[in-house]
């Protein structure tokens, strides 16, 4: 069996002359897994997407050990998109939506009126941080452009694109003055790059390789395109972390839920579907600390 072609990447580069950094994203098979655990209307699918395309962007740019967490919350159709992405380059997502409320054509004004996008970075080691701004922009390119210029004082633009198969992205970001000294010409230059990649369709970036995107805005540019780095789908639910959550609970709730429940506790994780089960022999395994692995036949 030959190995199937990687569809699913970050890929930077790095202008020469000028004292910029850009970063592709590509995801398809950890789009399609995502999109597969939920009947989602289009154009949830799409925000999700874009998120997806997002989050794979920023830890690209981040040097951590740990979690990177994207929500957007609104009081409209759609009330959480959320992404979690690994530093080991894992991702996973879902949305909560009101589908007959979500018009084909609607905006994300529409979708997610009064939004806040909060990004939070979870490291392994030190201390947790999170970030919050207002869902503002008319796109989710322009909510993270936004977030970067308010948040972090530093020049970076974002485009965003899905379409229910593929989601794409493109990240620009302004490095410290190095090539480019004058802060008058350090300005045109950044001006002159983000306007060309302006021009960039939603057709190209989700039709085209990081290439031929490359040549097409930047032939009269001198840029390095490093090696692609493979992201994939993987959810870290477990039946050990469902345990954990009932242990919280205590023996007594534990108990009176597997009785409530007509002898079985269900626990589905929100992002997989993967539903774990667990009755009343299994509760008092757990709580005698024997561990999660049950001889139950309910077990899955």
């Amino acid at each position: 069996m030959t190995d199937l072609p990687d569809t699913d990447f970050t890929q930077r580069f790095l202008f020469d002359e000028n004292d910029t950094r850009g970063e592709f994203v590509g995801l398809e098979r950890s789009y399609a897994e995502v999109l597969a655990k939920h009947a989602y209307p289009e154009p949830v699918a799409q925000l999700l997407g874009e998120l997806m395309a997002a989050a794979a962007l920023l830890v690209g740019t981040m040097k951590f050990d740990g979690l990177l967490i994207l929500q957007a919350r609104s009081e409209g159709p759609i009330p959480l998109l959320m992404i979690e992405c690994s530093s080991e380059r894992e991702i996973r997502g879902l949305a909560r939506y009101e589908a007959d409320q979500i018009a084909a054509d609607a905006s994300l004004a529409d979708l997610m009126p009064n939004g806040v996008l909060a990004l939070t970075v979870d490291p392994t080691e030190g201390q947790r941080y999170q970030g919050i701004v207002d869902l503002d922009g008319e796109t989710l390119s322009d909510c993270f452009t936004n977030y970067f210029v308010m948040s972090q004082q530093v020049n970076t633009c974002f485009w965003l694109n899905a379409d229910g198969k593929r989601a794409r992205g493109l990240l620009l970001q302004q490095l410290p003055a190095d090539r480019i000294k004058d802060d008058d010409d350090r300005a045109e230059s950044w001006r002159n790059l983000t306007a060309l990649a302006g021009t960039l369709t939603a057709e190209e970036l989700l039709g085209l390789d990081n290439e031929t995107i490359l040549h097409r805005l930047y032939h009269e540019e001198a840029v390095r395109l490093f090696d692609a780095q493979s992201l994939r789908f993987h959810c870290s639910c477990s039946r050990e972390r469902s345990a954990n959550a009932l242990v919280s609970l205590g023996l007594e709730d534990a108990q009176n839920l597997v009785v409530e429940h007509g002898g079985h506790i269900e626990i589905d994780c929100q992002f997989c579907n993967q539903r774990y089960l667990f009755d009343t022999a299994d509760v008092a395994q757990l709580f005698a600390g024997a561990g999660v692995d049950s001889p139950s036949d309910t077990r899955h």
